[in-house]
């Protein structure tokens, strides 16, 4: 981490998404909710059927997208949400599909 970083109080959120979640409308969704709250980072469908969230910003801001995405208001059915919170790395821009 950068000093600037360090003193942010900003966190890494780490998340494996499984369930029926593929596809280009849970990733929009995930990526319209992260913009809301001002994080930066991806959602990335991968091939075993789960989808790899990573944002960074304010803890707070982390919490909102990790509820949202457990809450059920996504696109598609969530089943289970397994995640880490970790210290923020930077090198992330906007957030974006992959």
């Amino acid at each position: 981490m950068t000093g600037s970083e360090q003193g942010s109080g900003n966190v890494r959120l780490v998340a494996w998404v499984h369930g029926h979640v593929q596809g280009v409308g849970f990733r929009w969704w995930t990526r319209s909710r992260a913009l809301e709250l001002g994080l930066t980072g991806y959602a990335a469908n991968k091939p075993d059927g789960r989808v790899h969230v990573v944002a960074e910003g304010s803890s707070a801001a982390c919490t909102a997208l990790l509820e949202a995405l457990r809450g059920g208001s996504t696109p598609g059915r969530v089943d289970l949400v397994v995640d880490t919170i970790e210290p923020a790395r930077g090198g992330l821009t906007g957030f974006v599909e992959r």
